[in-house]
């Protein structure tokens, strides 16, 4: 008999028999809690940064030209130095994804969640004991991994283990908790402000407990089936299938991830193999939706491609954003605000234009039910290869 839970199906794509299980809703949750912990360092580092104890301590050339500049508020930041502070977690977060992807294939989503709030958490100690600007490089350092190995693992083993009519709503709750921790570390950062003269170290301090949520939870945490299967336990990998799923009735669904980590296996350059004419749909997305989520401020890139892509451009956007943001508030002033409405306005086209529906389609069968169907990107698609063409697959090639 079928484990309890709400029955879903997936009528765009193959019939798999799924329900929302209690595990799943549950592993969810506490994944999601990665983008809580990825969304407090964003807020809290730039309310930190504009505190005055803290710029005493490290930065007193830009507390002096905030004070020199009180009659320019677009100005009174615009130091390279405090800009080379914020954009070093980025730089380490974009070099940490290549680890990232080995540990995600190789030991699992879980373990490299695990290693994520394990870097956080040293990160954060360095941060919120430093006493020079040595010690507080090294922590933004240690975050950056946090933040390269969690943006790998969160949104792939999200996508895994949700059942295809609810995989949107719950990726987006790693969405919903980078924009709470960000609300949250706002709301530190004033009180914090406060208390003099170590108000920022409580400010940094308190990012750890988002990471010790992310790697409490992880010790809890099942292993997707995919990643399972994709490691050589296909057995396991079946009996969690059926536990996550709450039926017995999963043969389709194994079937489809058995074949997508074989020929995955098979894809030997991913990179090489996304540049071919069947994925450039998958390309040409994550380029502009990717500089449209950092002109913008709005998330949707990690619905549409591979984790690997969808973080090394996410981090590597931040990071030239941030080493610019300061000069071009300072250049611009409220200009800025409209160069942000109009890339709201072009994306909005481009979404309306050219991204199409993946709601209740299967992972495996993207490239068949989606890309292939749609107005613009189908002339990229082909026939040639098996039934699971390189564009199904690419997505766990690149992991």
């Amino acid at each position: 008999m079928p484990a309890g839970g709400l029955p879903v199906s997936a009528p765009l794509g193959m019939e798999f028999e799924a329900k929302i299980t209690p595990i799943v809703v549950t592993s969810c949750v506490m994944a999601a809690t990665g983008g809580l912990m990825f969304g407090y360092d964003i807020g809290v580092s730039g309310g930190v940064s504009s505190m005055e104890d803290f710029l005493r301590e490290f930065f007193p050339k830009v507390l002096r030209n905030k004070h020199d500049n009180e009659g320019s508020n677009y100005c009174k930041f615009n130091d390279q130095g405090l800009q080379l502070f914020t954009s070093s977690l980025y730089l380490a977060g974009l070099t940490s994804t290549f680890f990232a992807s080995y540990t995600t294939r190789q030991l699992g989503r879980r373990v490299t969640m695990l290693i994520a709030g394990a870097f956080f958490i040293i990160g954060v100690i360095f941060n919120g004991a430093a006493h020079n600007l040595g010690m507080l490089i090294i922590g933004r350092i240690l975050l950056g991994c946090g933040v390269g190995f969690a943006n790998q693992a969160v949104p792939l083993f999200l996508s895994e283990i949700a059942p295809p009519r609810i995989r949107g709503g719950l990726n987006a709750l790693f969405l919903l908790n980078i924009t709470v921790g960000i609300l949250f570390a706002n709301l530190v950062n004033f009180g914090t402000s406060k208390i003099h003269p170590w108000g920022w170290r409580l400010s940094l301090s308190l990012a750890g407990l988002p990471a010790l949520l992310l790697t409490a939870s992880a010790l809890f945490m099942v292993d997707t089936p995919n990643s399972l299967i994709e490691r050589g336990q296909p057995e396991l990998g079946k009996a969690v299938l059926k536990k996550i799923r709450g039926t017995h009735n999963v043969d389709p669904e194994f079937n489809e991830i058995v074949e997508a980590s074989r020929v995955a296996r098979n894809v030997k350059h991913p990179f090489r193999s996304l540049l071919q004419r069947r994925n450039r749909p998958l390309l040409a997305i994550t380029v502009l939706l990717q500089m449209f989520q950092q002109m913008t401020g709005i998330n949707a890139i990690m619905f549409y491609a591979p984790v690997l892509f969808t973080t090394l451009g996410n981090l590597q956007l931040r990071l030239l954003l941030r080493l610019a943001f300061l000069s071009m508030l300072c250049h611009l002033k409220y200009s800025i605000f409209l160069f942000s409405a109009v890339s709201v306005v072009v994306m909005s086209l481009f979404v309306l234009l050219f991204l199409p529906e993946t709601k209740n389609v299967p992972i495996e069968e993207m490239a068949d039910k989606v890309w292939k169907r749609h107005w613009f990107w189908k002339r990229f698609m082909n026939d040639e290869g098996n039934s699971h063409s390189e564009a199904n697959n690419i997505y766990s090639a690149a992991i």
